[in-house]
C-alpha cells in the first residue's frame, strides 16, 4: 500500500510565508503603493496566525492586483521573487525532509493556502509535483482577480485533498500511512485527520495541542 506525504508550506517546509512576501515583493519592486498595500498586508498576517483571518477579504487583496498585469510580466516577477525572497527561505532540513519521504516512494502533496500562482514553481523547487493551493481565476490565460473553487484554508485543505484523491480514484483507506507536517493552528482540522500529524516549529496553539495529544513536534529551522 501506498503513504502519503502532506506538506504544509509557510512557516513549514520554507522559513517564512511566501503569501506575506509576495506582496512585500511587489511593493518593493514599486508595483504596489507601500503606504496603501504594506499595513494591509501586515493585518491579513497577523489575522492569520491568530487564527481569525477572513479568507474571502484576503484572497480579495491578494488577487486583485494577480489581475492588473500581463501573466508573461508576472512569470518574469515571480522568477525574481524566487531568487530573492524564497530560495533564501529553503532550509536544508526541510528539503532533506522532502528528499527522504520521495526516496522512500510516498505520495508527496504540498497542500497550502497561499494560490497556485506563488507556489507552483515552489512546489517544483522541492521536486514536488501535487500542489493543492488556492486556485485563482484564469481567463484566457489571465487572472481575473477572483479565485477558483474551495480555497484551500482550514477545512478547505480537506474538501480539496479529498476531491484530489477522488480524481487519482483514491481514498484514504488506499493510504498504509498518512503523515501532516504543518506549522499552523489553521490546519488541526488536517491534522486530526492523519494517522501522523507532525507539528513543525508551531505556533503556541499548535504547540500546546500538540504537547496534549503526544503529537511529535519537530523544527526544519537550520
Amino acid at each position: 500500500m501506498l503513504n502519503l506525504a502532506l506538506f504544509d508550506l509557510d512557516n513549514t517546509l520554507l522559513a517564512g510565508d511566501s503569501d506575506f512576501e509576495w506582496s512585500q515583493f511587489l511593493i518593493e519592486q514599486g508595483v504596489l503603493d507601500r503606504e496603501l498595500f504594506e499595513a494591509k498586508n501586515l493585518e491579513f498576517y497577523e489575522h492569520y496566525k491568530a487564527g481569525t483571518l477572513d479568507i474571502h477579504a484576503f484572497l480579495d487583496f491578494q488577487l486583485k492586483p494577480l489581475s492588473r498585469h500581463p501573466r508573461k510580466e508576472l512569470d518574469q516577477w515571480h522568477k525574481e521573487f524566487m531568487r530573492i525572497k524564497v530560495r533564501p527561505m529553503m532550509s536544508a532540513k526541510g528539503q532533506q525532509l522532502v528528499k527522504d519521504h520521495l526516496a522512500a516512494g510516498d505520495v508527496c502533496v504540498i497542500i497550502t493556502a497561499t494560490n497556485s500562482f506563488v507556489t507552483g514553481p515552489i512546489a517544483n523547487a522541492y521536486g514536488i509535483h501535487n500542489l493543492i493551493a488556492t486556485e485563482p481565476e484564469q481567463h484566457n490565460g489571465e487572472f481575473t482577480g477572483r479565485v477558483h473553487g474551495t480555497p484551500s484554508f482550514r477545512e478547505g485543505k480537506i474538501t480539496r485533498l479529498e476531491e484530489w484523491m477522488r480524481q487519482h480514484d483514491w481514498t484514504w483507506g488506499d493510504f498504509a500511512d498518512s503523515t501532516f507536517y504543518s506549522d499552523s493552528l489553521n490546519d488541526l482540522p488536517l491534522l486530526t485527520l492523519v494517522k501522523n500529524p507532525v507539528a513543525v516549529d508551531p505556533d503556541k496553539t499548535l504547540q500546546k495541542h500538540a504537547e496534549a495529544h503526544g503529537w511529535r513536534i519537530i523544527s526544519l529551522r537550520s
